[in-house]
């Protein structure tokens, strides 16, 4: 497996792969995807044999993003890279493609940002992307609901 910079041939195999993850990220159409990737200050992409494995996307702070939880980090940090979106294949879980997609970000992140920041679901839940995090040194910082309280997410941020 590598983990190499994402091109734009990459792009309809990742929308597909994050569409198909929902609930754990938001669907996106066309439109939003492509005005992420094009501010996207980090994207790579997981690769084996078999194809497209995982894929990371980081957008840095300062736009003037709709996502509510962008907007939260907004309100609390000047400076932080935001990872917006990651996505392992189902075929590859628990092979350390998601290990591997944070290592190669937080060594590109040192130095250049001060905190990553992101967020998990509690509401619907996810487990096992708490654990990950929390394994992998993120730190909760505040909890957001939203839609009259079924949804619930924990934010993260790990110090770079």
């Amino acid at each position: 497996m590598i983990v190499r910079q994402a091109t734009a041939q990459d792009h309809v195999g990742v929308l597909a792969m994050n569409n198909a993850a929902t609930p754990n990220v938001n669907a996106l159409p066309q439109h939003e995807f492509d005005w992420i990737v094009a501010r996207a200050n980090h994207f790579m992409v997981a690769e084996d044999a078999e194809g497209l494995a995982g894929f990371v996307l980081c957008v840095p702070s300062g736009l003037d993003y709709w996502s509510a939880n962008y907007k939260w980090f907004t309100a609390r940090y000047p400076d932080f890279m935001y990872l917006d979106r990651v996505v392992v294949a189902e075929r590859v879980r628990g092979q350390g493609v998601g290990t591997r997609l944070y290592e190669d970000m937080h060594r590109r992140a040192q130095g250049r940002w001060p905190r990553i920041t992101l967020e998990v679901n509690l509401k619907p839940p996810n487990p096992g992307s708490v654990r990950f995090h929390e394994r992998l040194g993120y730190e909760p910082v505040g909890v957001r609901e939203y839609d009259e309280g079924r949804c619930v997410v924990q934010m993260y941020e790990r110090r770079v």
